[in-house]
């Protein structure tokens, strides 16, 4: 009789529609202790880098046992999933407010000074867990517009805003790229802001702006580079409360898809009409590009069934060619290292359930 982990590779070798996380992971309730304690002087660095360093072995091992094909870092070490670069930077805390629907607010700090540098690279994320496993890894950057909207609307004494986004696109390009040349398999661009801006600016202006700005980097890599390359949205996660659920997706995603990636993951499972946005998907996306649709809830405490996924899998089966799509999660669970709202082994069973789901629906449609 086959062994778990005999069953395992075998899943793992059956599966042909493409499935992958979003990213974050709630970090360990431990590691939460010590990051307190640091902040608190009450412990060394060296303390806050072994209790990391647990919690990121600790998700690479539970990912695999959950039979994901690709894994993630699960964020164990960044702060968040907009402000993992910061470090070093002349920063004052009075940014841009970001409302969420529940009332409370995540607010981005203020660039005070120049030049903007990236204070770590995500390279060094891909590095580490890349070490811990054979699987393929995908790593998640901040995209380049969420990061310009550190800079003020008045002008930054001796630091132009062109001098800034100059910078800026430097940067980013080599968060991107520092990624590949390390041996990610792919990187997800983290896009939130997307949605939102249209509830900030609905003619559109800014959304345009936005993905300009981001396929400036783009333009950057070459075609096949960006086949691995791809773009996250949804309305926000933190503390199980969204900001950006109300905007219709039409308004984003003929915009959206003029961003020069091959890849493109799509909030989904908690859109009130699926089929309606699918069939949008459908006239907008082009052949040589996959849509990552998500099927699992991380808002949602309740764990998703596998045969809830596989009926979301043949749902978007049914209207998007099967040869561009594969599944993945709304959202990441934990974007900011302080959001406990989801536990740690709920969110490790939702990601069993995607995976298994997806090879459910994989075996029903025959590929």
């Amino acid at each position: 009789m086959d062994g778990p982990k005999t069953r395992l590779m075998r899943m793992l070798r059956a599966m042909t529609i493409p499935t992958e996380p979003i990213g974050s992971i709630p970090r360990p309730a431990a590691l939460l202790e010590t990051i307190a304690a640091f902040q608190a002087g009450k412990i060394a660095q060296a303390a806050l880098d072994e209790a990391y360093a647990a919690a990121l072995r600790d998700t690479i091992e539970r990912l695999e046992q959950t039979g994901s094909p690709v894994l993630s870092d699960g964020e164990q070490t960044k702060p968040s999933f907009a402000t993992y670069p910061l470090s070093g930077l002349s920063l004052a805390p009075d940014g841009v407010v970001i409302p969420f629907a529940d009332g409370h607010t995540r607010q981005l700090p203020r660039l005070t000074a120049g030049p903007f540098r990236y204070g770590i690279h995500a390279g060094c994320y891909t590095s580490a867990a890349r070490a811990l496993t054979r699987r393929p890894i995908k790593q998640a950057v901040i995209s380049a517009s969420a990061l310009s909207l550190l800079y003020p609307a008045a002008e930054i004494d001796g630091y132009s805003r062109e001098a800034f986004l100059a910078d800026l696109i430097d940067e980013a390009e080599a968060d991107i790229r520092g990624a590949l040349n390390v041996g990610a398999d792919s990187v997800q661009i983290d896009f939130t802001e997307g949605r939102l801006s249209l509830k900030l600016d609905p003619s559109g202006g800014l959304l345009r702006s936005f993905v300009d700005l981001n396929n400036q980097v783009l333009d950057r890599f070459s075609r096949d580079e960006r086949r691995r390359i791809g773009v996250h949205v949804c309305p926000g996660g933190d503390h199980d409360s969204t900001h950006s659920a109300d905007v219709d997706y039409a308004g984003l995603l003929p915009d959206l898809f003029q961003m020069s990636v091959g890849r493109f993951y799509l909030q989904m499972a908690s859109e009130p009409d699926r089929p309606r946005v699918l069939r949008l998907v459908k006239q907008l996306l082009q052949p040589d590009r996959t849509v990552f649709i998500g099927v699992i809830d991380p808002i949602d405490p309740a764990v998703e069934s596998a045969s809830t996924v596989r009926d979301r899998v043949l749902e978007a089966a049914s209207i998007l060619h099967v040869a561009q799509l594969g599944s993945t999660d709304d959202c990441g669970f934990s974007p900011f290292a302080d959001d406990v709202s989801t536990a740690r082994e709920i969110a490790f069973a939702k990601i069993r359930a995607r995976v298994e789901g997806t090879e459910l629906a994989a075996q029903e449609l025959g590929v």
